[in-house]
Formats: structure tokens, C-alpha cells, sequence
């Protein structure tokens, strides 16, 4: 969906093809299995996504008789599951690359068995970026990193709005640390005014402490860093309670698919960063493919997904 992607996307293929060339030239197999993990059993969209994408390629045609599977494995459950399902993945399953759809935490599990089987990884969702500080030469990421999120907020926030009065919220989450850490260290960078830290719970279900201090501190700008599905409910009653200052996040905050457009009611005056261009009117194929399939309008998860 933009240069870059499709930069990274033929390097990923070029790679896995030079590795297995010599396998296809001695095998009658003809089916390539692609690994895709997901958090838990509830992670749809990725599913979706990616089957789509996996659908789309099998109506391709000149593919000499070749069919795409996608194998799906869930990471739910003890600490190491995911390090578990990535070796079943890669020895048992015998997939050819696999594309994982979670948090940060679990990235670096996937990393570390990568490393060692050669196994080509795509991320398409995680965006922690200590994920690239391993240097491991069959991962890639199709995701903008946190720092790289940190300084396209900052720009908006504090050069082209010139906010100064700011207050980030954020729950205490391993993937909403690293975003806000992220976040706190480009600003120290730059020299700018560190904003006020505000944080909430995962089971929190009513934020009017916190709408409270905002007010108290006449905060003029907000940014969320959080999980998806309380993000929402924490824009959903800030706009009730009437406060409608400007609210940045990151791309979690686009991560749920929706039914309809009036979902987004509450989203005026909410600025997120994104890459490419699937949110944008004229993207709109993946969007009615994915909405005719699914009868949903798909979230950031799905076209990550759909990307891999």
C-alpha cells in the first residue's frame, strides 16, 4: 500500500524463494504454508486479514500449481506459549515464513526461535523497537516502531500545534510502556516541556479521576497510549463529559474493526498515526473485499494483516 512496504515485502520473498528454490525444484509438494500468530483465540481480525490476503493470492494466476495455506496458531495461555507455537510452526507444521499478529513481549519469543531455525518472521503488529536492536536477519516488520510513532506524534504535537500544556495517559501494559517510554525519550531528545504522566488500570471501567486531574491541570492536549478496546471507552467518555481537547495516539488506537461509520462519532478532534493509505477513500478495495467477507469496516489489526 506504499513504497516502503512493497520494498520490504520483495526483500521478504526474494529471501524465503533463494532459501527454498532448490526445495520446490525436488519436491512434488506444491502447497507453501504461511504461520500466522495471534494472541489469543479471540484475535479475528488478524485471522481475517490474512486469509484474505492468503484467498487473494490463490486467485493469482501463472502459479505453476503452487497453493497457498495459512496456519494459524494461538500464543494464549502459560508465559512461552508463543516460543512453543512458533516451533510447532516451524518444525511440525513446515511453514515457510511466519507472520506474527501480537504484542511486543511475544515478538521477542518468535525472535529468538527465528534466529535459530532461519525461518523468515514477519511482524505485523508489534512495534516495539527493541525488536531490531537483536539484528536478526530474518526479521522484518511491516509496522512502524514506536520511536519512529514518537516522532511523527511529536512533530504534530509540538511543532505544527504547539501544544504545550500536555498530559499523556496510558495504562501499564508491556506493549503501552514501550510506546509511552518511547514516546518521553524523544521529547528528552528535544528539549521540549515533559508532559504531565497519567495512568490508569486495565480493569478501570471509569476514567472521571483522571478526567478530573486533566481539567485540574488545564491540560490542551491529550495522548493515549493504551489497549485498544479501553482507549475507546476512555475517548467515549471524555467526549461525554464534554472535554473536548485534542486526543494523539498511536496505531492501537485504529486496531478494532468496525460495523459502521457511526462508531467513529466520538473520534472528532482525534488525530492517530498510520502508514500507508488504507484509511483513506480511494484505498478502498481491501475495504470492500474485507467488508463483504466479514461485515465489518476493517481496523488497523486486519490490514496489517492483509499486508503481510
Amino acid at each position: 500500500m506504499n513504497y516502503w512496504f512493497h520494498i520490504i515485502i520483495t526483500i521478504c520473498f526474494l529471501f524465503i524463494w533463494d532459501s527454498y528454490a532448490q526445495k520446490i525444484k525436488s519436491t512434488s509438494e506444491k502447497t507453501i504454508k504461511i504461520g500466522l500468530l495471534i494472541s489469543d483465540k479471540s484475535s479475528i481480525s488478524a485471522k481475517n486479514g490474512a486469509t484474505l490476503a492468503i484467498d487473494r493470492a490463490n486467485e493469482e494466476e501463472d502459479l505453476d500449481g503452487l497453493n497457498f495455506q495459512l496456519v494459524i496458531k494461538s500464543m494464549e495461555g502459560p508465559w512461552g506459549t508463543g516460543s512453543k507455537e512458533a516451533v510447532n510452526l516451524v518444525f511440525n507444521e513446515k511453514v515457510w515464513a511466519i507472520m506474527g499478529s501480537h504484542d511486543g513481549r511475544n515478538a521477542h519469543l518468535v525472535e529468538q526461535v527465528i534466529a535459530k531455525t532461519h525461518i523468515v518472521f514477519l511482524s505485523a503488529w508489534a512495534s516495539d523497537p527493541t525488536l531490531y536492536q537483536a539484528f536478526v536477519p530474518w526479521f522484518f516488520s511491516c509496522v512502524p516502531n514506536d520511536l519512529q510513532q514518537a516522532n511523527a506524534l511529536i512533530d504534530e504535537i509540538y511543532h505544527k500545534k504547539k501544544y504545550t500544556r500536555i498530559v499523556t495517559v496510558s495504562d501499564k501494559s508491556y506493549d503501552s510502556n514501550i510506546a509511552l517510554q518511547s514516546f518521553l525519550k524523544t521529547i528528552k531528545k528535544t528539549d521540549k516541556i515533559k508532559p504531565m504522566q497519567l495512568f490508569y488500570k486495565s480493569t478501570d471501567k471509569n476514567f472521571k479521576d483522571l478526567y478530573d486531574k486533566i481539567n485540574k491541570n488545564d491540560a490542551n492536549c491529550i495522548v493515549l497510549f493504551g489497549q485498544p478496546s479501553i482507549s475507546s471507552t476512555f475517548i467515549m467518555q471524555l467526549r461525554k463529559n464534554r472535554m473536548n481537547q485534542p486526543v494523539f495516539g498511536t496505531l492501537s488506537l485504529l486496531a478494532k474493526d468496525r460495523f459502521n461509520e457511526e462508531e467513529l462519532e466520538f473520534y472528532n478532534n482525534v488525530t492517530c498515526v498510520t502508514s500507508g493509505n488504507w484509511l483513506e477513500s480511494q484505498e478502498l478495495t481491501f475495504q470492500k473485499e474485507y467488508n463483504k467477507k466479514y461485515n465489518k469496516i476493517p481496523g488497523a489489526i486486519a490490514a496489517y494483516a492483509f499486508d503481510g
